[in-house]
């Protein structure tokens, strides 16, 4: 199929593609990369009038560190930030899981921002935003600044107002002594993730948990990010993780659609859940005997 009839813009500064938009406001379409507005355009589930492309805007393609946080504009191309030193130093956990977004031909052009504002509930970046406490930055009239945990509403809806351009994603600068484990089940590498799973922790002297962020995507129809107040201060071991696992149970609301069964999701989530608890931990271990 090929879109319906729409007016194409390509503004050539921030103020003018805002403009643009505060004009049309819901009926346009804001393009970073095209990787999933260009599908959605197709398959007609989408139909501007106008398509505002924002991917030549200057200021916003640059990965920047300010002190203890790295900035990454909206236009960041996937292929760019999984080659980023700062990225693979600073936000370890988005390095881990950029080789599972897509495939490296979608990568060569989706955006980072373009990923999280889609909102895709099976996408890795916007759960790596959750887990790593990541504020989303948008521009309307004036600047405003969502933490991504309060970002997504549901499958592909988001707090974005229609007059606002999402622009950077503002993450806190990794701890060096942090460990990171990303996983998904897909059923072929590069489609959708069924469920997936983001850990980031670090641990005491002692080896007990000092702090625990986990999230879950692919399971609910958003990102989500598990409450672990309850296990830190806990060693980190196959009992440990078996409870964190388990305590999935009672804390998700599995999506079911023709991929999977809502109890299976949930059982995916579980799993997947052990494994990047025990895994981010031996990173740790392995960071203090000087082998990671």
């Amino acid at each position: 199929m090929k879109p319906v009839a729409f007016e194409y813009v390509r503004p050539d500064t921030l103020a003018e593609a805002l403009d643009v938009l505060s004009a049309r406001r819901a009926d346009a379409a804001v393009l970073a990369g095209g990787m999933s507005l260009g599908p959605m355009l197709n398959l007609r589930m989408v139909r501007p009038k106008t398509v505002i492309d924002i991917s030549r805007l200057p200021g916003l393609n640059g990965i920047t560190v300010r002190g203890d946080r790295v900035i990454t504009g909206a236009t960041v191309i996937q292929a760019d930030a999984l080659a980023s030193a700062v990225i693979g130093a600073e936000l370890p956990l988005l390095a881990l899981a950029l080789p599972s977004v897509g495939h490296f031909q979608t990568r060569n052009a989706g955006t980072l921002g373009g990923s999280v504002a889609h909102a895709d509930p099976s996408a890795e970046i916007p759960l790596c935003a959750v887990v790593s406490d990541a504020t989303v930055v948008l521009r309307g009239r004036r600047e405003r600044r969502v933490p991504a945990r309060n970002f997504f509403t549901g499958a592909l809806t988001t707090v974005r107002r229609e007059d606002e351009i999402l622009i950077a994603l503002d993450w806190p600068r990794a701890p060096a002594a942090a460990g990171h484990a990303f996983e998904e089940i897909a059923q072929r590498h590069g489609d959708f993730a069924i469920a997936a799973a983001a850990c980031s922790l670090t641990l005491d002297g002692a080896g007990r948990i000092a702090t625990l962020a986990l999230g879950l995507g692919g399971v609910e129809d958003r990102p989500i990010a598990l409450d672990t107040a309850t296990f830190v201060g806990r060693a980190v071991n196959a009992d440990t993780a078996g409870a964190i696992a388990r305590s999935i149970d009672q804390r998700v609301d599995p999506m079911e659609d023709h991929a999977a069964s809502a109890g299976y999701r949930r059982a995916l989530a579980r799993v997947l859940a052990e494994r990047v608890v025990l895994r981010a931990a031996e990173t740790v271990r392995r960071k203090r005997a000087g082998v990671a």
